[in-house]
């Protein structure tokens, strides 16, 4: 016979003695044919339904089995017949579950009712919540708030489901279908968080939403502005699509409405898109949209953007902007800038037309790729008066720098005995005062490792004779000398000048008396050119005729020189019990003779009169690259010495039992010298004297910088320098023909700045003592911006005392008596400062003031106002040529970077 048998198993989940429930099972007995038969004969009555029940046990209660985590499982019948088919499980995976309070298990309805802080894991979703309610019939789980002992609504639910997690209300979710229904739901997506009334979640990828609202707001319940939409279409991680979308700021609609949006969420990499123009009017152009263009997502390693201008005068520019890397590689990043500038109108006395550029290129190579080898490129080219002129430049440090450079080089090292290594470079350098323009395209570098060809077998190398070493160097040059107008003109090429210059240096060093360090060198060079030039007098048009002549050229030429140095170590002791306790002075004396021998085989002359009385000599090698050897012989002998002075000091803190040292002087430098071959008349003996030094005061935050030209030569009326020392002529020993000092002091409270990098880029300044860049591509990237935001408001109630701050100095001082006019020609100072006024608002000011000219130097003020999501800055410079203001406010967020305003005034120039 068969009988129905219960047991009662314990949950070991939790250790809660609540996660109890019933299991049935069929359990076999003792049968035989009769109870079988009469078993049989009842059943084929009719159709019946068996319910087990459960007995509670008046006195001895099961013994309860202490939980663990262990999930919750389904329970299956024990028995497998022929023709009936198993229940399907209610959850195919393990779930785990846990509520502080309790975990109710109502096997009739089959619920599972988990209260106060309540967790539930399946698969890959995580629901915690107040309460959590299973319902393992229907496969669905409910989530919702629960309220605290002062009756508020605490314990909101949170809802993963692998990335994608939801902070509602309230939550409904089938395990099978996938779907779910939420209420109030909060989500994160990238820079968006993302509040909606209605969520219904039609699968693991695709959510509907009713009356949502978007912001980049930190509180998505009282964000400062929101977009408002009633129909999204949103896909975690790729895009949102929206109907009527509305913006409201403060809790106000404004009249910015679109009839759809579309915002892409993509984590993975950067997406191609739309970059919006912005609106500005100019009094000179009319009126322009500026910065539109388009974002092109090339691939993971590449990018490009493409901006314009337009104004409707017809000015236009252009702009490109690519940014590269590859790792382990290299990186790097190109900007192309092209201007067509038109002012007034065409009939006015002011108009004017011209084209203007300016390319950018940054590349540095990964020295892990190739240890052997390296490439890289500084590039900054382009028309001389860009950063003038330019209607999307607003940059007063740019403006005022006189030179644009540029280096692109390779360098390779051969693993050989000797090394060898060789290095290509195209450098550049502009004027931009004088247009002038100077270029190698390319310059050739080569060497071969220095060899000791008289070094015994044990590679020791001491004395004169073991020291003696050689090498080999060659340089080249294509090198062009031209301007802005001719700039990649076939007459640049033209002009240009090649050269081959090689040299083998031959030296020595060796110890005299033990304390003297000694040297001596000799150099071996020769030059090919393949440009000279021949000069004849043209008696028909009295004046002489210079005509170039190509082909190859060369000279030679050799030198001699020798050095003997030391150092001197001194120390003035004043006492242990003394402030200053000691003085430590350090001198380095050396004294170096050079001799160059003439060279004037390779000079001709050329006769200016038929007579050929008067000649004149010069050189067939004049302005080439190399330049022409000496036609004189070159006899000098000269004079170094160099000091440093240190101080020991007691400490101001008496715990501290070793004196702290202080550097005094970094250095303080003399230098002359003495040429054999002086005449007395056109050539003197003696250099003037140049004195420089150097100190760091206050904790090393100022730096200190002096120098001096003492000469010991006495001048005539007209202002030339006699052969009578100054002092036979009734003046002193040297007279002080210039003299300069410059203080650069830099201090905060607030840590190190960040350096302004696109205006050093662009060839300004560091520092902001000319103002912060402002790229009115986008105004975001001020150096206030740049700093980090980290969300807290820091109130207290002595603010005002806490202000940080920090400020830069540079003041320069130029002293001139060449002529005897002894007068100050430069005496100017400027200052930077900035500082956060209160928690929200910066502001900095960089300014200066001439003592000569009498006048304020550059002028900038700069405000910021920090609008949570928002940034507002206003940055405005009042006087001179480069005067103009720029207003802009906009999201901060880089998704939202459309939405702002920028207002401007045109500048001067």
């Amino acid at each position: 016979m068969i009988i129905f048998a219960k047991k009662l198993y314990v949950s070991l989940t939790c250790q809660k003695t609540s996660h109890t429930f019933t299991k049935i099972a069929f359990k076999p007995l003792h049968t035989n044919l009769f109870n079988i038969v009469l078993l049989s004969f009842f059943l084929t009555l009719g159709c019946g339904k068996l319910y087990s029940q459960e007995i509670k046990s008046k006195k001895n209660a099961l013994p309860a089995v202490k939980q663990t985590d262990k999930p919750v499982t389904t329970v299956l019948d024990t028995i497998k017949l022929d023709t009936v088919k198993p229940k399907k499980t209610f959850l195919d995976g393990k779930v785990k579950y846990r509520a502080k309070d309790y975990a109710k298990i109502d096997q009739k309805s089959k619920r599972i009712t988990l209260y106060n802080e309540a967790e539930l894991y399946y698969k890959d979703v995580e629901l915690k919540s107040g309460i959590i309610v299973l319902d393992y019939e229907k496969d669905e789980v409910y989530a919702g708030r629960i309220k605290d002992s002062a009756g508020v609504l605490s314990q909101y639910p949170n809802f993963k489901q692998g990335a994608s997690e939801v902070q509602p209300d309230s939550i409904r979710f089938n395990f099978k279908t996938k779907k779910a229904l939420i209420f109030n739901s909060r989500t994160e997506q990238g820079e968006f968080k993302i509040k909606a009334a209605v969520t219904k979640k039609e699968n693991d990828s695709v959510y509907f939403l009713r009356g949502a609202r978007f912001t980049t707001s930190a509180d998505v319940d009282n964000p400062e502005y929101y977009f408002q939409t009633n129909k999204v279409k949103f896909i975690p991680g790729k895009k949102v699509v929206t109907g009527l979308t509305n913006m409201v700021i403060a809790d106000v609609p404004t009249p910015l409405a679109l009839p759809f949006a579309y915002f892409p969420m993509s984590q993975e990499k950067s997406v191609s898109g739309i970059i919006i123009p912005s609106y500005n009017d100019s009094n000179t152009r009319g009126f322009s949209l500026q910065n539109g263009g388009y974002y092109f997502a090339l691939s993971d390693n590449y990018d490009l953007t493409v901006l314009g201008d337009y104004y409707t005068n017809g000015s236009y520019a252009m702009r490109f902007e690519s940014s590269y890397a590859t790792r382990y590689k290299y990186r790097g990043n190109v900007n192309i800038r092209f201007e067509n500038l038109i002012n007034s109108e065409r009939g006015y006395p002011d108009y004017s037309k011209q084209n203007i550029y300016n390319i950018q290129w940054s590349h540095s190579k990964d020295t892990k790729s190739n240890p052997n080898s390296s490439f890289s490129a500084s590039v900054n080219m382009g028309s001389s008066k860009y950063f003038k002129q330019s209607i999307n430049q607003a940059n007063v440090g740019s403006n005022l720098n006189n030179t644009l450079s540029s280096s692109i080089s390779y360098n390779k090292t051969f693993n050989t005995i000797p090394g060898a290594r060789i290095a290509l470079t195209a450098t550049h350098q502009q004027n931009t005062q004088t247009e002038e323009i100077q270029m190698t395209l390319p310059s050739l570098q080569g060497s071969i490792d220095r060899v000791y060809p008289f070094v015994g077998k044990d590679g020791v190398k001491k004395g004169f004779i073991k020291n003696i070493n050689l090498q080999y160097n060659v340089t080249g040059q294509n090198k062009f000398v031209t301007t802005d107008s001719l700039f990649f003109k076939p007459q640049m090429f033209r002009d240009a000048q090649i050269g081959l210059q090689q040299s083998i240096p031959i030296s020595t060093n060796f110890k005299i008396f033990k304390y003297f360090s000694a040297g001596a060198s000799t150099n071996y060079q020769e030059t090919w050119v393949t440009k000279t030039v021949e000069k004849n007098y043209d008696a028909s048009q009295n004046q002489v005729v210079t005509q170039t002549v190509n082909g190859f050229d060369a000279y030679r030429t050799y030198n001699f020189s020798s050095n003997l140095g030391t150092t001197i170590y001194g120390t003035f002791n004043f006492g242990d019990d003394k402030r200053i306790q000691s003085i430590r002075h350090v001198m380095r004396p050396s004294v170096t003779y050079a001799y160059t021998p003439s060279f004037e085989k390779y000079y001709d002359n050329y006769y200016v009169d038929a007579s050929g009385k008067i000649s004149n000599s010069y050189s067939r090698f004049d302005g080439g690259v190399y330049g022409a050897p000496s036609k004189e012989n070159s006899n000098i002998v000269g004079f170094a010495l160099s000091n440093t002075f240190e101080a020991k000091v007691r400490d101001r803190d008496s715990t501290k039992t070793e004196p702290k040292k202080i550097m005094l002087l970094n250095n303080l430098n003399f230098s002359t010298s003495y040429n054999f071959n002086a005449d007395g008349k056109d050539i003197l003996a003696w250099q003037p004297v140049l004195v420089s030094g150097g100190t760091q005061l206050l904790d090393n935050k100022m730096n200190v910088n002096f120098g001096a030209t003492l000469d010991p030569y006495a001048i005539d009326n007209s202002g030339k320098r006699m052969s009578t020392y100054n002092i036979e002529n009734g003046g002193s020993l040297f007279r002080m023909t210039s003299a300069n000092l410059t203080l650069n002091y830099s201090f905060s409270n607030k840590g190190t700045k960040e350096e302004n990098k696109q205006s050093e880029r662009n060839g300004g300044r560091k520092d902001d003592l000319f103002g912060t860049n402002t790229d009115l591509n986008d105004s975001r990237n001020s150096q206030f911006a740049q700093e980090k935001d980290d969300g807290e408001d820091v109130i207290t109630e002595f603010f005002n005392s806490k202000i940080p701050w920090d400020m830069t100095m540079a003041y320069s001082l130029t002293y001139s008596n060449t002529n005897r006019e002894s007068k100050i020609t430069n005496n100017s100072i400027m200052v930077s400062i900035n500082m956060d006024i209160t928690p929200k608002w910066k502001g900095g000011v960089s300014t200066g003031y001439d003592f000569v000219q009498k006048g304020v130097t550059f002028t900038q003020f700069r405000f910021e106002r920090d609008l949570l999501s928002w940034r507002m800055a206003f940055n405005w410079t009042p006087l001179g040529e480069n005067s103009n203001w720029n207003f802009f406010i906009g999201i901060k967020s880089g998704v939202l970077s459309d939405i702002k305003w920028n207002k401007r005034s045109t500048s001067n120039r």
